[in-house]
């Protein structure tokens, strides 16, 4: 009898537990993708981490004595072309990326004087160059008396139609490898006379690119096929997933294709420096 007492007062108070851990002021409902102390909805299904806690693998350490053969190559990067899309995603285009880490000092960017990365901005100079100041007067209508009003104007970034690129294109002997470096990234802006009519473009600074890997590995790329897909514009760079022509090469009058050629000539004369410098491995190797 008294077993069977003590089972029973077991039992109760194991029930009782349940009842008391199945309160609903004791219950935590979460759902996927929020969390119970959250201030903001998430506008996701998770919270993505990975392009936040991802760590840039550094480049593979190059001796000088196993650069076999080396060619310096500037390239156009046009952002109108189907492939190039991305870089003019109208909620974080690649230029917006660039100007405000500039901007806060994350990166270091450098004067246009050459291309050498000789002269280093501060944040207040670049600032300067994403904005411009234009003087309006205006009349009252009553007293005909004219004031005048500075109106600051911010650097478009639809304005930003293209990118100078320039990289170096190295066989290792160590490896036994064509390699590819890009050393810099120059956004290139329009400029307009007062009738709107276009000028000409002019790259607006330098931007180091090794210097830049880490910021730029924490900047998600638009993915077309797979918007999950933690594409960065690290990853992007160095798998080379963008379309672009030759616009110069190292060559001993300093001379850019389009300063001796011209129409299908430059195009055909770009398109042969890439050839050389496919062919240039593959006849290295004998069968």
């Amino acid at each position: 009898m008294k077993i069977a007492l003590k089972l029973m007062g077991l039992l109760l108070l194991f029930f009782a537990g349940q009842a008391i851990a199945q309160q609903p002021g004791n219950i935590i409902l979460t759902e996927s993708g929020t969390s119970p102390n959250a201030e903001q909805p998430l506008d996701d299904i998770v919270e993505k981490k990975l392009t936040v806690e991802k760590r840039v693998l550094p480049y593979d350490h190059i001796r000088e004595a196993d650069i076999f053969w080396e060619k310096r190559i500037w390239r156009v990067i046009d952002v109108r072309e189907k492939m190039n899309l991305p870089f003019a995603y109208p909620e974080r285009p690649l230029f917006t990326i660039l100007m405000e880490s500039a901007e806060s000092g994350e990166i270091t960017v450098y004067s246009v004087e050459d291309d050498k990365f000789t002269v280093p901005l501060t944040p207040d100079e670049v600032a300067s160059m994403g904005s411009s100041q234009d003087t309006i007067a205006t009349v009252d209508p009553e007293t005909y008396e004219e004031t005048f009003q500075i109106v600051v104007n911010d650097v478009n970034p639809e304005d930003v139609k293209r990118f100078r690129l320039k990289e170096i294109w190295f066989f290792d002997e160590e490896s036994s490898t064509m390699q590819v470096r890009i050393l810099g990234i120059a956004p290139l802006i329009e400029e307009r006379d007062d009738n709107d009519n276009f000028k000409y473009e002019r790259p607006m600074f330098w931007v180091y690119y090794p210097g830049s890997r880490e910021m730029l590995a924490r900047e998600k790329v638009f993915n077309v096929g797979n918007d999950n897909s933690p594409i960065t514009w690290e990853d992007l760079f160095e798998m080379r997933f963008f379309s672009s022509y030759i616009y110069k090469e190292s060559n001993v009058f300093d001379r850019r294709l389009e300063d001796y050629l011209s129409g299908i000539d430059l195009l055909m004369e770009a398109d042969k420096i890439q050839k050389d410098i496919f062919n240039f491995e593959q006849d290295l190797w004998t069968y």
